[in-house]
């Protein structure tokens, strides 16, 4: 069973059989994939699900300029509920 906390975007190079979870860190928080919830593997770089929607954030806020559906966009991803 292939490990789903990181997504791989890289050639595969593993043995068949070869069951040990690899640790990857990410390249932004330096966190290992222990202790973040996904982690996206590139070559030559990783990046966790935290620090993408940090990064998700930065690009829509760049404008300088909150549109409503920009805000709706945001509250889905950091799981903000309104009440």
């Amino acid at each position: 069973m292939e490990d789903k906390k990181v997504v791989s975007f890289e050639k595969k190079h593993s043995k068949a059989g070869d069951k040990t979870q690899e640790i990857e860190y990410c390249s932004f928080c330096k966190r290992p994939n222990t202790q973040v919830p996904k982690m996206v593997k590139g070559p030559g770089v990783n990046i966790c699900s935290e620090c993408t929607l940090i990064a998700v954030q930065y690009l829509i806020l760049q404008d300088g300029l909150m549109s409503a559906e920009a805000q709706k966009i945001l509250d889905l991803l950091w799981g903000v509920s309104k009440k």
